[in-house]
């Protein structure tokens, strides 16, 4: 029986989350990513309940939190500003802060504003910290106009319509398509419970995926102001700052090997999509390259290590979501990690 959903008042924003787990355990907060929210984790969380005291919450737009208009010019610190409010009514000092895709974005926010609150970062597949869509190169250089193939702009307006919709059958196919290894088969159970978790993520003015800029430039689109998806875009997102960082926590960061979201050749990365013929008038790979989004993670994490942290990668066998499909993998390498930091 998984744990019932639970509110927490803030001066934010009413935050809905789910607890389980061992009060007087390491605590353990686990963030979702883009397009689902903290019911991906509670499989994940029965399996941990012995050995940590662990709280998933909704953000903003997700689940069964309250949908406020998100600023995307602060990047991902109303995420962050969220969080902290949540974890200081929550009544938690020192805990280790897990982020899965832009909940890892999320995370890296967090340690760059309230680090001296973290015990250690576990990065699952986040984006890179130079933000997602846009960048070219291991460190991040923009293209011109800045947000240029960034944000709202560059979203599958299917998934968007499905959303609106309330698409199950859509929905599904979009967790098997992109979230797991494409011969994975979740158990039926925990495929509606994930369903469930795609179709929360609220659609509207300000809320997901955002506002747009239309321009001369291939793909004729910029990101927006306001909205979900506009918080990653480079010209509102850099979390390249994370290796000065005063308090250098060690860093956990796992991925798959067939990820298709994020990775050197994403399959949501309109650059490699124009290389791919799938998007039309791209002008070459010379002139617009794919967002090396791997490359970039390790960049910034060498030199978070070269200034005096540490960190360790783990690549699983799956795909976006390796604590969904490799789970045994995932445990294995958190506990590891966790015992020996």
């Amino acid at each position: 029986m998984y744990p019932k959903t639970e509110f927490l008042e803030t001066p934010r924003l009413t935050t809905a989350y789910h607890r389980a787990g061992t009060p007087g355990q390491p605590k353990l907060l686990l963030l979702h990513g883009n397009c689902s929210s903290s019911l991906f984790y509670l499989p994940l969380m029965e399996r941990l309940s012995d050995r940590f005291e662990l709280v998933a919450p909704d953000l903003r737009c997700f689940g069964e939190s309250e949908a406020k208009p998100i600023d995307a010019t602060r990047g991902l610190r109303d995420f962050s500003d969220d969080l902290d409010a949540f974890v200081e009514a929550l009544g938690w000092d020192r805990f280790s802060l897990a982020g899965w895709s832009m909940g890892g974005g999320v995370a890296m926010q967090y340690a760059l504003d309230h680090g001296d609150k973290l015990k250690t970062i576990i990065l699952i597949a986040p984006l890179s910290p130079y933000g997602f869509g846009g960048t070219w190169d291991d460190d991040g250089k923009r293209m011109k106009p800045d947000g240029l193939a960034s944000g709202a702009g560059c979203v599958n307006q299917q998934l968007v319509d499905a959303l609106r919709a309330g698409d199950r059958a859509f929905a599904a196919s979009t967790i098997d398509g992109l979230y797991v290894l494409p011969d994975f088969k979740i158990p039926a159970d925990r495929k509606e419970l994930f369903i469930d978790a795609v179709l929360s993520t609220k659609v509207g003015e300000g809320m997901y995926p955002g506002d747009m800029v239309l321009v001369q430039e291939w793909p004729y689109v910029c990101a927006g102001t306001v909205g979900v998806n506009n918080t990653m875009a480079p010209c509102w997102c850099d979390l390249s700052g994370l290796p000065d960082i005063p308090r250098k926590v060690p860093v956990l960061w796992v991925h798959g090997d067939s990820d298709l979201i994020v990775s050197d050749n994403s399959m949501c990365d309109v650059p490699y999509l124009g290389k791919l013929g799938l998007v039309p008038d791209y002008p070459g790979e010379e002139a617009f390259p794919p967002q090396p989004m791997l490359r970039q993670t390790r960049h910034v994490l060498e030199q978070y290590q070269a200034r005096g942290g540490s960190c360790r990668e783990v690549v699983l066998h799956a795909g976006h979501g390796p604590f969904l499909d490799d789970e045994d993998g995932f445990v294995s390498a958190l506990l590891r990690f966790l015992e020996e930091s």
